[in-house]
């Protein structure tokens, strides 16, 4: 399938409230749009896991990222250009984005990836994109399409087919950046 038919699938699914099996910057994701409630709901389903464990989300561009974050703080801006690895941060005042995605603390993490096809399908979509790990809560995280759960990719509406031939992955960095500047590791 060319790239272009398989970001307009994932597209379509993504706007009609579906959720996507799909590459990122780090491992296979789990992904719907991030405004969107219910699709959310079905991550949480498809997982097996708590909704009080919040799921990060992807944007395509730093300008993505200012529409959902009210307040970044210079020292995120300042990790972001340093980064070496893809790096996910925890910020205290996202906008816009589905409730069930904020921690119980209002604060929610936020990706800007770097890979072809999320990157596309973020700018795409002009809204973030989920991107939770392709496995069932508490067990390993697939580090290859090959590696992913039959179960997880027949509970999801799309595979997308660009990057399967992707070799391993690793899960990106998490850094929490209070509003504050109080600076947190927390992967």
């Amino acid at each position: 399938m060319e790239f272009k038919e398989d970001i307009a699938k994932a597209l379509e699914t993504l706007r009609n409230g579906g959720v996507i099996l799909y590459p990122t910057d780090t491992v296979w994701g789990l992904g719907c749009d991030a405004t969107d409630k219910d699709a959310v709901d079905k991550i949480y389903k498809i997982k097996n896991r708590a909704d009080a464990k919040a799921m990060l989300s992807l944007v395509g561009s730093d300008g993505q990222l200012q529409q959902f974050v009210r307040d970044i703080p210079d020292a995120a801006w300042q990790l972001i250009d340093a980064a070496v690895r893809p790096l996910t941060i925890i910020y205290d005042s996202p906008v816009g984005i589905a409730d069930n995605l904020k921690a119980e603390d209002g604060s929610a993490g936020f990706r800007i990836t770097s890979e072809k096809f999320s990157s596309e399908l973020c700018k795409r979509l002009r809204h973030p994109l989920v991107s939770t790990s392709a496995n069932i809560s508490g067990r390993k995280a697939p580090e290859t399409f090959g590696e992913i759960d039959d179960e997880i990719k027949k509970s999801v509406d799309y595979i997308v087919e660009t990057g399967r031939e992707n070799g391993k992955a690793e899960p990106s960095n998490i850094i929490k950046v209070g509003n504050s500047g109080i600076i947190k590791v927390i992967r």
